[in-house]
Parts: structure tokens; C-alpha cells; sequence
């Protein structure tokens, strides 16, 4: 790029060359995030025909300058002229698609849709489209894997032919021989569904697609079609539609061989849960969340014992009593730690879901055992809820029963336990009276002021 002429009020951009020639990162990477002001010294035209030019031939630099160089260039609109000449944007941006650099290349990507919700509807069909044309044929697989997050967002505002050629795209995308893209394609259904209105469009393309990525020979594509299930549910629009075609993607990811794709359909198993009937919920459901519950990995069973009481909430009381009750009794003994306090955070929450009786018969007990748990953070966890059981059992009852347990932990080893307890104290002493304040609790605060932390 020509240096301007001396005189000229544009003397930052000279700083700007030299600095993105310099050796030090920091230095060219400041003059990456003065783009805009360096733009506004040379004017729209000047940008579009030397600046742009020059960071396209700058693309071979550091990953943290190029993604800076991505981000700036999706709000570069305004300095190049406006949306008639945003095009000449695209060509840096395409060029850093194709880095080895994942961050950066999801940054070029968030820059080019932001740019094509900007363009005129004839350059978006015509020079963005052969941009996503030419990254769909690269050599590259980081090419290819960009193009996938480049389809949704011009799609409604494309022809019938065009969206045609965009859903050809992306199901060869879906079938590429690279799992980098694949896993791209599949990360991506999600979105494209949405801008599909057309439910012919939906079962006889993508619910195919869908059910070769929930089979792909790949667990890292397998678990990312997980979080597909609730978007094709929604786009579908019919339960007896989710029940013939999403139902047996869900029995495969619970018997899956990865329990990384196990543990991804527990992390979304209410969102799916919720798109089915309740009739499937209520059977179905129910023994997957029991299969998920005792899988014999930790990472699983941790993730759905976060889910107990989302997931209480969709069946009845009756099915919560007798099938998921068991399940938590084992939970609360699992031998993994963070099982114990992932139930920990909820399971005070069901107290008022099952009434009184069970919570006294069943949950008091279970309350007590992790109020015990050798592990802080499970304490800690249920100190923190003890509110919601007051609100159920009343404060007689959780006085005689969890309040012994609860006075002992304030003098915890773990500080965090210690202030737990405090904390949760005025809320005690507001609803046991000054008698029992006296008695039982006014000691542990004079305690408390002497505590080394």
C-alpha cells in the first residue's frame, strides 16, 4: 500500500505500516484495534483501495493479531462506504477462513454474517454467495468447515434456486470425508433448521442428515448432534413426528459406546425431554434418566444429577416417588464426589415438589447424609438450601432434625462452610424465635466473631 504524501492529515497511517512490519506482537496488534481511527484519516475510498488491499497481504501473522484483524473488520462496514461497497470486506475475511487457527477462523465467520445481514440483497446472491461457493470446493478442510457457519444466515433472503444450491452445500459438508468438517456441518443443523420453514425441507433432508450424524463413526460429530435433537423438534412442530424420527436417536445416545455422547445427552436431557410427549417423557424418559443416572461414568452421573429436579418437574408426583427416589438414594452415596454435590445444589428443591410425609420419611435422612459428606463442597451446597426444606417440614421439625447437624458445621475446617452457616443464621433465628436464638444459637455467633478467618 502507497504511503500517503507528506502533508497529508493522514500521518497515522505511515505509524500504522510501520508498525504492523514491526517484530513486536503488542506493537501490531495496537495498530490492528486502530484501524477505525487510521480509516477515518484516509476516507471510504482510500480504505476500500489501499488499507483493505494491505491487511489482506498481511494475513500471515500471529493468531492474535488475525483474530483482532477479524474482529475489526465485521464493524468495518461504515469505514469502507457503507453496505453497497461492504464486498470488499469479504476478501480478507475469506482469506482468514482458510487459518489453521480456530478462534480466528469463528471470528472471520461472525464477522462475514454480520457483514451479510448489511448487504444489499443482489451483492449478497451474488458476491457473497460465490465466496461460500469457493470455500465450499477449497482444498482445505478449514475452508470447508467455515463455509457450514456461512449458509444460515443469507438463506432466507436467497432465491428458491440459491437456497436449493445452499442446502446441496451443506449436505455435502454433512458427508465430508475431514470430521473437522463434519463436526462443523453437524455443529451447524441447529441453525439452518431454524431459517427452514418448509417442513417437506425438514423430514426429507435434514432428518436424514441428522440420523447419519447421530451414527457417524466419529463421537466427537455423534455428540454434537445431540443438541440437534431439540432444534428438529422444534422445526418438525409435530410430537408424533419428534416420537417417529427423534426418539430413536435418543435410545442410541444412551446406550452409546463414548460417554462423551452420554454425557452430552444428560447436559441437554430436559431441553429434550421438553419436545417430547408426556406420554413418552413420562415412559420412555423415564428409564433413560435412570440409565444416565447409574452410568458407570462419573462425568455422566454428574451431569444428570444436576438435572433431578428439571427433570422431576415434567413427570408426576407418583412416578418421582417411586422411580427417581431410589435413584437419588444412590446418589447421594455415589463414590464420585462431584455426584454428591451436583445433588447437592437441587435436591433440596424437591421438598416441596413431594409434600411433607416424603420429605420427612425419605428426604430428611438423605439431607443429613451429605450435610455429613466428607467433601465441603456438599455441605456447602446444602446449607445453602436449607430454606426451601423450612418452607415444607417447618422449623420444628428441621430443628430436631437437621439443625444439631447444622450447628456442628459451624465450627467446619473449611472457612467456606463456616460463613455458609452464618449467613443462613438470620434467617434461623427470624423463624425460630428469641428463646430458641437464645438457647441454640447465640453462642455459635459469639463463636463466629473470633473465627481466624
Amino acid at each position: 500500500m502507497a504511503l500517503p504524501e507528506e502533508g497529508e492529515s493522514v500521518y497515522p497511517i505511515a505509524i500504522l505500516i510501520d508498525e504492523l512490519k514491526n517484530e513486536d506482537v503488542q506493537l501490531r496488534l495496537n495498530s490492528i484495534r486502530r484501524l477505525p481511527v487510521i480509516s477515518k484519516a484516509l476516507g471510504t475510498e482510500r480504505t476500500r483501495l489501499e488499507l483493505i488491499p494491505y491487511l489482506n497481504d498481511s494475513i500471515d501473522d500471529e493468531d492474535e493479531v488475525l483474530l483482532a484483524m477479524a474482529e475489526e473488520l465485521g464493524k468495518f462496514v461504515p469505514y469502507v462506504g457503507g453496505p453497497h461497497h461492504a464486498t470488499c470486506l469479504l476478501v480478507p475475511l475469506e482469506s482468514l477462513c482458510n487459518v489453521e487457527e480456530a478462534v480466528v477462523r469463528e471470528k472471520a465467520v461472525a464477522s462475514l454474517n454480520a457483514i451479510a445481514k448489511e448487504l444489499p440483497r443482489e451483492l449478497l446472491q451474488s458476491e457473497y454467495v460465490a465466496m461460500v461457493r469457493r470455500l465450499a470446493k477449497q482444498e482445505w478442510a478449514t475452508s470447508r468447515s467455515a463455509c457450514s457457519h456461512l449458509l444460515s444466515t443469507p438463506y432466507p433472503d436467497l432465491p428458491d434456486p440459491l437456497k436449493a444450491e445452499f442446502r446441496d452445500t451443506y449436505t455435502k459438508l454433512s458427508k465430508d470425508e475431514e470430521p473437522m468438517v463434519r463436526r462443523s456441518a453437524c455443529s451447524n443443523l441447529k441453525t439452518f433448521v431454524a431459517v427452514v420453514t418448509d417442513r417437506s425441507i425438514i423430514i426429507g433432508l435434514f432428518v436424514p442428515l441428522f440420523i447419519e450424524q447421530s451414527k457417524d463413526e466419529q463421537d466427537s460429530v455423534r455428540l454434537l448432534s445431540v443438541e440437534n435433537c431439540i432444534a428438529l423438534a422444534k422445526a418438525l412442530g409435530s410430537k408424533d413426528l419428534v416420537l417417529q424420527y427423534i426418539l430413536p436417536g435418543v435410545r442410541n445416545y444412551c446406550i452409546d459406546k463414548s460417554w462423551r455422547v452420554r454425557y452430552m445427552l444428560a447436559d441437554h436431557f430436559t431441553g429434550i425431554c421438553e419436545s417430547m410427549s408426556e406420554e413418552v417423557t413420562q415412559t420412555e424418559m423415564v428409564q433413560s434418566f435412570i440409565r444416565l443416572a447409574t452410568d458407570p461414568e462419573s462425568e455422566v452421573r454428574t451431569s444428570i444429577a444436576c438435572k433431578v429436579y428439571d427433570f422431576c418437574v415434567l413427570i408426576k408426583i407418583e412416578q418421582v416417588i417411586k422411580d427417581v427416589l431410589p435413584i437419588i438414594r444412590d446418589l447421594v452415596s455415589d463414590q464420585s464426589q462431584h455426584v454428591r454435590a451436583a445433588l447437592a445444589r437441587v435436591i433440596m428443591k424437591l421438598s416441596a415438589m413431594i409434600g411433607k410425609d416424603h420429605t420427612i420419611n425419605f428426604l430428611l435422612p438423605l439431607f443429613l447424609s451429605l450435610l455429613k459428606d466428607e467433601f465441603p463442597e456438599v455441605r456447602l451446597n446444602i446449607i445453602t438450601k436449607l430454606e426451601s426444606v423450612n418452607e415444607v417440614i417447618g422449623i420444628e421439625r428441621l430443628s430436631k432434625s437437621l439443625l444439631p447437624a447444622v450447628v456442628n458445621l459451624a465450627e467446619d475446617k473449611q472457612w467456606r462452610v463456616r460463613l455458609a452457616i452464618i449467613n443462613e443464621i438470620p434467617l434461623l433465628a427470624s423463624q425460630l424465635g428469641v428463646t430458641f436464638f437464645d438457647e441454640q444459637l447465640s453462642e455459635l455467633c459469639m463463636n463466629c466473631l473470633s473465627d481466624k478467618v
